[in-house]
Parts: C-alpha cells; structure tokens; sequence
C-alpha cells in the first residue's frame, strides 16, 4: 500500500469504508461500530447481500470478521496490517464455509480450480480499491479493476 500504517487503519477501520473503498459495493451500511461486536451490512452490485460480524479488534493492526448471509454458514476473515523497511501492507485472508465440511480429497479440485482463482480476482480487487482511496483521495470507482461474476 502507498501509505502508513496509521493510514491504512485509518481508513480500514472507519465505519462504511467498503462505500469509499471497494470496487463491488453497492451500499456499506453500520449496525454498530467500532471494536469487537461491531456489526455492517455489504451490499454488492450484484445484490447480494453479507452481514459481517467482528470477533477481534487490534487497534491499529487489524481484525478479525464473520461474514455471510444473514442465516447459514458463515465464512471468517482476517484483515492484517504489517510492515516491513518503508514498506506498509494489508493482506486479508478469508477461510471460506464453502467446502469446508467436505474431505479434502473431494474438496482439493473444486478449491483450486473454482474457488481459489475467483477469491484471488476479488482479493486483488479489493486491495487496490483501498490503495486508489489512499492515492486518489476519492472513492474508488464501481467495478474499476474489472468484473466479477459473484458480486458485479
């Protein structure tokens, strides 16, 4: 990221930042905010609708999410800021609910060969969607770094 590490929680950790910084978000919408039990709703463009629900809050590091529908399984993520030299990163990794039940010997090829390359596109997406806000200064536009069948 182009950017501090104290800028980087500052604008991941404001309440609807997906509105400013995602390029698949409809609406970025706060139940309660901030710290753990904070509560937002996702909409994405295509609809679909995700309720996130936060489990850890390390002030200015990151923190860890649920997230999914409002019934059914949901998925967990981990948003984490670190930094190295004069270098300031955000990864977010995501352990999806979807076959996560199932032997890994029948969920290795649907992981990899469906699963893995559409969450890779969406992550990628959403990682320069907050590197444009912090370098533009302004929303990041709908759909900037391409489509994407599960949530344009």
């Amino acid at each position: 990221m182009n950017t501090t590490e104290e800028e980087l929680w500052d604008v991941i950790s404001q309440p609807g930042h997906l509105e400013l910084t995602h390029p698949f978000s409809k609406s970025h919408s706060v139940i309660s905010w901030p710290g753990v039990g904070s509560k937002d709703v996702l909409i994405y463009l295509s609809g679909v609708r995700y309720e996130r629900y936060f489990t850890d809050w390390n002030e200015g590091k990151g923190y860890i999410l649920q997230i999914g529908g409002k019934k059914g399984k949901k998925s967990k993520v981990i948003w984490e800021i670190s930094s190295e030299e004069n270098n300031t990163f955000l990864s977010i990794t995501i352990y999806p609910h979807f076959l996560a039940n199932a032997p890994r010997f029948l969920s290795f090829l649907p992981y990899k060969l469906l699963l893995r390359p559409k969450l890779t596109s969406y992550l990628n997406s959403v990682l320069g969607g907050i590197n444009y806000y912090l370098v533009e200064k302004e929303s990041v536009p709908k759909n900037h770094f391409g489509t994407h069948k599960w949530f344009s």
